[in-house]
């Protein structure tokens, strides 16, 4: 069954024979003059030009006034939840389709994560799923805040995902926040260059987060970013994030415990040259989904468009493509042919519920998190190399 579909991946990327990844970075020679720039000055660690400068070329791509580079993603996502106020004991709300970093993040807070569903169109929270729980479980008090019905818990924050790159009903989710009183919290990791009408992925909650992995649109290796519109949050951010230590000359002062999280110089230089070359690499990666989407309706495969409704008008960076199989067996059976041939296939995540070490956190019902598990699986996405040298 498989067979059209790995030739047109082999034509897509003109590889007749050699194994296709899921998603490479394209990278050359200015990736390395930065690199070298940055190590000609001597700062290759978490102090430097390049990381301030990666700072700004991201706020300003997304329409943030502030952002604050970190080590990965997870850390930044880590970083973002005590910023925000999570302390130990309290719910968030988020996803059980989504990467484990995201519920990672959660439990490195000391708090619980609440599973609610996603919709099938946006593949992230559904906002209906996340209303539905809260009127369910949840009471606004006097000071703000909600807290658990039956047992008094604090629900603290929500963490949606936009799920590989398409943007989720962020606005919808948000007024649902700020109604009950929680801090939202972006994790936009996969989906830099991602928009909901003119406004970017990351930019809806008090706080958002990127990834800088090195399967991401922009790469650094490895790194993440938290953004803010809150000059107070950033600032708390930052000093956090850079084991707390308070502005000296010479001497070692903390004022709390903080973490070791802030992105090196050397990494922070790639992504300065990374962030020149988005708007190619966006354009490249939608040809490519469209190359997928004009297959697909020729061959009546289901391709995974972004989102676009009259309550939702989405545009995707399109990060991983994905296609829709009819059932689990049939997915297996893709998974196993594809993978065989050399063209590298992925289911979407376990879900988060179904991990042994979250299996007892609170959740709704979760109808379309599990036919999407079963049923979606990622296909190769890396933009095509003609004109991003």
């Amino acid at each position: 069954m498989s067979e059209g579909f790995i030739r047109f991946v082999r034509e897509l990327y003109d590889e007749p024979s050699a194994p296709i990844p899921l998603h490479a970075p394209v990278m050359g020679d200015l990736e390395k003059q930065r690199v070298n720039e940055a190590i000609d000055s001597t700062f290759v660690s978490s102090v430097g030009a390049f990381v301030t400068q990666f700072e700004q070329d991201v706020a300003r791509f997304v329409g943030a006034k502030y952002a604050v580079a970190t080590v990965n993603g997870t850390a930044a996502l880590h970083a973002a939840l005590l910023v925000a106020g999570v302390q130990p004991g309290d719910r968030v709300l988020t996803q059980s389709l989504s990467f484990i970093a995201t519920c990672n993040a959660i439990h490195y807070a000391r708090a619980e994560p609440v599973f609610v569903d996603v919709a099938a169109d946006t593949l992230g929270m559904d906002p209906r799923a996340l209303r539905d729980w809260l009127e369910r479980h949840a009471e606004v008090r006097s000071d703000g805040h909600a807290y658990g019905r039956t047992d008094g818990c604090r629900i603290r924050a929500c963490v949606p995902m936009h799920t590989l790159g398409h943007p989720t009903r962020i606005a919808a989710i948000a007024a649902i926040c700020a109604e009950f009183g929680l801090v939202l919290i972006e994790d936009a990791a996969e989906s830099l260059g991602s928009f909901v009408g003119e406004r970017h992925t990351g930019t809806f909650g008090r706080l958002g987060v990127f990834s800088f992995n090195g399967n991401k649109v922009v790469t650094t290796g490895g790194g993440g970013m938290i953004v803010t519109d809150d000059e107070d949050l950033a600032i708390r951010a930052k000093h956090l994030t850079t084991t707390a230590k308070k502005p000296h000359l010479w001497a070692f002062e903390h004022d709390e415990v903080g973490f070791n999280y802030r992105l090196p110089n050397l990494n922070a230089a790639f992504g300065v040259a990374q962030m020149d070359r988005l708007p190619d690499l966006l354009a490249s990666k939608r040809s490519v989904a469209e190359a997928y989407r004009q297959w697909s309706d020729a061959t009546g495969w289901d391709f995974v468009t972004e989102p676009r409704a009259a309550d939702h008008e989405a545009r995707s960076n399109y990060w991983l493509n994905a296609l829709r199989l009819a059932d689990e067996a049939a997915r297996d059976d893709f998974l196993a042919e594809t993978n065989r041939a050399g063209v590298m296939t992925r289911p979407l995540w376990t879900p988060m519920h179904r991990l042994p070490m979250y299996a007892a956190c609170p959740r709704g019902a979760l109808p379309v998190t599990e036919q999407l598990a079963a049923t979606v699986v990622n296909v190769p996405s890396s933009a095509r190399g003609d004109g991003l040298a």
